[in-house]
């Protein structure tokens, strides 16, 4: 029987710039296609981070340099790399399938998550994003409503907050395309945050959401059967890169609460990964979440390696 998957792209699925990136897609769609060849459903989730960078950079300097040019807050920046990101995807993946016979439409959904504006995160952004700038143009920009922080000597970066999702807008759509026969891409950078206004209103967040925990909500809504997290390592390990480092074959969530409050995963890393896939597991008996590499997907959804967290 085939599963529901929500399959999470690391960022060396899609390289570091434009160029890169179409290559490396060549590579990506090619184990995605494997998946979708063996009978599942899959929804893919993307990160973003260097095209993100890249497209909030080039609109910061034309901050700069353009007097009729407004600032472009990091909602729209996401929405930009949701857009190429997606491009680039579906029409290999379309190409991969159809090369092997397959006729499933690929789709781009421009997705927005749903983040608590009382999140704590949100009277904490640390997370510096884009360009230096001088203390003035560093004032300039506060004024403007844009946080900024001085950035370890090197001189004034933008901050945003990373609130975890509660919620996926675009879910439905997602749902009905899955029910179509159709492979969605949805979520991309962990979606755009939004959170709830008056009425109906959505409105934007200075923030980004990691993709994993937008991954793991995502497939919590969705019922899928398993949230499969691509990383660079075939398994997760504790005392990575020390003599007495363990790869790891499976999880508990008690072992992993464990190992996580020890320290054992990176923060910038591993650790995200981790505590998604824990998070997916926790929502409902009988899920399972696997964390390997792209290329031993297929493998570790049929139990041959990767480490699976139950």
């Amino acid at each position: 029987m085939g599963k529901r998957i929500v399959l999470a792209l690391g960022g060396n699925a899609l390289g570091e710039n434009l160029k890169e990136q179409m290559q490396a897609v060549k590579n990506t769609v090619s184990a995605i296609a494997d998946l979708v060849a063996a009978g599942h459903e899959v929804v893919i989730v993307h990160g973003n981070g260097p095209q993100v960078g890249m497209i909030n950079l080039a609109m910061e300097e034309a901050y700069k340099t353009t007097a009729k040019m407004g600032h472009i807050p990091m909602t729209v920046c996401v929405a930009m790399s949701q857009g190429y990101i997606g491009y680039d995807l579906q029409n290999a993946l379309r190409e991969e399938l159809l090369d092997r016979g397959i006729g499933k439409p690929v789709s781009t959904i421009i997705t927005q998550t749903l983040v608590d504006g009382n999140d704590p995160a949100f009277k904490d952004p640390n997370k510096p994003i884009g360009s230096f700038y001088t203390e003035a143009e560093a004032e300039k920009m506060t004024a403007d409503g844009v946080a900024m922080m001085e950035d370890a000597g090197r001189g004034w970066r933008r901050v945003v907050a990373s609130p975890k999702p509660i919620g996926i807008v675009e879910c439905d759509t997602v749902l009905a395309l899955l029910k179509a026969g159709h492979i969605p891409i949805a979520a991309g950078g962990g979606g755009i945050p939004v959170r709830q206004d008056s009425g109906n209103h959505l409105k934007g967040m200075p923030a980004v959401v990691d993709k994993d925990f937008a991954s793991a909500k995502l497939a919590e809504i969705l019922d899928a059967d398993m949230l499969v997290i691509l990383t660079a390592v075939e398994k997760v390990a504790i005392r990575f890169g020390k003599p007495d480092e363990k790869w790891l074959d499976e999880l508990t969530v008690a072992d992993a609460e464990k190992y996580m409050a020890e320290g054992h995963f990176a923060k910038g890393s591993m650790l995200p990964k981790v505590q998604a896939a824990v998070r997916f597991v926790s929502s409902k008996p009988g899920r399972k979440s696997l964390i390997t590499m792209l290329s031993k997907a297929k493998e570790g959804i049929e139990g041959k390696t990767g480490t699976v967290v139950r």
